[in-house]
């Protein structure tokens, strides 16, 4: 299967959901995409509500939860595996960095505390998430005393964090990485290394060692702060900054529209041409929620909100379906 254009579509939004925000997490379970997290001033969490909305009807609501509720965070990361959501670290309102591990049970409506404190990964906030059947992995982000490059794994059904060996020196510590599954290896694409950065290195578990990968192509310019998700073989990276704010995390850098493939195979990048001039094209952005999904049968990348180069907050979701060429399918 090749990889070629693909289509952008803008959805319609019905009820209350959790309007204008950055630093933010979605996942997709069923039908549903839940949202969690972020903040609409820099640096100031919202609120702590799960909100959901209906991928048929395309209707907001906000979850009557019980459990351990996570208190509001920015930067945090939340994935999926089955009908579970797991919900990791985050920057809370004093702007500590926290490495709580939250569950979400999406039938009993349940928060589970499962670690925190000395427990898994340390404190950290805007790390990167992905999921298999079986793990939920973290990877780097911003720790208490700098950037990270540790990758962990958390087996649902041990409930046990793995530490995995430390990438080489070549793999700096980053914030706002793509993090994908894919080829059975564990994917680090990109980031924020005090600088943009477009290095690829992979971990293959079986061998239980890193590779920097040497890409070819219509490669993307360094950024950080993307929209990402695996489709098979190839890995998505849409919009995110590409020359950072002077102010830091309080302005708004410059932002890419671009939408790119990488083939894990080949190792080739790919442009695609994705309705750019369309309304329906989410346009210049980055610090965005985003999961991979399905809508009508069709995986796709989700895209919720995020922050605009004139450093407001966006409240619109968009889905893009990578298409397949037809003579390879």
């Amino acid at each position: 299967m090749a990889l070629c254009q693909g289509k952008w579509v803008k959805f319609e939004q019905n009820g209350i959901g959790p309007g204008a925000r950055s630093s933010h997490a979605i996942t997709i379970v069923g039908k549903k995409v839940y949202a969690f997290g972020g903040e609409f001033s820099p640096r100031v969490p919202v609120d702590n509500d799960l909100y959901v909305f209906d991928l048929e009807d395309l209707t907001w609501s906000v979850a009557s939860v019980t459990g351990d509720v996570p208190p509001p965070r920015v930067g945090v990361t939340m994935a999926a595996v089955g009908e579970t959501i797991y919900v990791f670290g985050g920057r809370d309102a004093t702007h500590k960095e926290l490495n709580e591990l939250f569950s979400f049970d999406t039938h009993t409506n349940k928060w589970t505390l499962l670690s925190s404190g000395e427990s898994g990964p340390a404190h950290r906030s805007y790390h990167s998430t992905t999921a298999d059947d079986q793990r939920v992995y973290i990877f780097g982000g911003c720790g208490v005393a700098g950037r990270l490059n540790d990758l962990w794994a958390f087996d649902v059904e041990d409930k046990k964090w793995d530490k995995f060996p430390l990438p080489g020196d070549n793999c700096k510590g980053r914030g706002g990485s793509g993090l994908a599954v894919a080829g059975g290896k564990i994917w680090v694409v990109y980031g924020f290394a005090g600088k943009e950065v477009d290095d690829v290195h992979c971990f293959d578990p079986a061998s239980g060692e890193w590779t920097e990968v040497k890409t070819a192509g219509e490669k993307p310019t360094p950024r950080s702060v993307f929209s990402s998700a695996a489709f098979g073989k190839y890995i998505t990276v849409c919009g995110g900054e590409v020359d950072p704010s002077d102010l830091g995390h309080l302005g708004a850098g410059k932002f890419s529209p671009e939408t790119y493939a990488l083939d894990t195979e080949t190792f080739a990048w790919k442009k695609l041409e994705d309705g750019l001039d369309s309304a329906d094209h989410p346009g210049p952005r980055g610090w965005c929620a985003f999961t991979a999904g399905k809508r009508d049968g069709k995986e796709g990348l989700l895209v919720y909100g995020g922050n605009s180069a004139s450093n407001d907050r966006l409240d619109d979701i968009f889905f893009f379906t990578p298409c397949l060429d037809a003579k390879e399918k």
